[in-house]
C-alpha cells in the first residue's frame, strides 16, 4: 500500500458519489475524511455539502474523476452485455442437453418473451441504422 494518500476519496453511491477531502495533518495523525459534496452522475449535477464552497481546483478534481467514472461505467455496461450474449449460449446448450421438461416449462415463456422483445429492439434499431446510412 502506498503511503501517500490522495487528497479526495469518492464514496461511491448508486447515481453518483460522495465527496470527501482527506486531512492527516491534525495532532493525532489520524485520517481524517471531511465530505465536501455529493456528485450525480445522472444528471452532471455537483452539489457542496453542507455550508462548504468548492474551490477550482476541487471541481476539476471531481469533473476528472466523473469522466473517469463515465468511462468506467460505459466499459462496464458493454461488457456486461457481452456477458448476456455468453449466457444465451450457455442457456441454449442447457435446454438442448440438460433441462428437464419441468425446467423448461418453468422458464420457456419468460425466454421466448425476453428474446422476442429484444429481437424486436434490435431488428427495429439495425434497420434504422441502415436506413442512415
Amino acid at each position: 500500500m502506498s503511503t501517500e494518500l490522495p487528497e479526495y476519496y469518492f464514496r461511491v453511491r448508486e447515481n453518483g458519489a460522495a465527496v470527501f477531502r482527506i486531512d492527516t495533518e491534525n495532532r493525532q495523525r489520524r485520517i481524517e475524511m471531511d465530505q465536501i459534496a455529493v456528485v450525480n452522475m445522472k444528471n452532471g449535477e455537483v452539489k457542496a455539502h453542507g455550508e462548504r464552497s468548492l474551490s477550482e481546483a476541487d471541481m476539476a478534481e471531481i469533473r476528472a474523476w466523473m469522466d473517469r467514472r463515465a468511462e468506467l461505467l460505459a466499459r462496464r455496461e458493454i461488457d456486461d452485455i457481452h456477458r448476456a450474449v455468453d449466457h444465451l449460449n450457455l442457456t441454449t446448450q442447457w435446454a438442448q442437453s440438460k433441462a428437464s421438461d419441468d425446467q423448461l416449462e418453468e422458464v420457456t415463456d419468460a425466454l421466448l418473451m425476453a428474446m422476442h422483445d429484444l429481437r424486436t429492439v434490435l431488428v427495429r434499431k439495425k434497420a434504422d441504422r441502415l436506413s442512415k446510412g
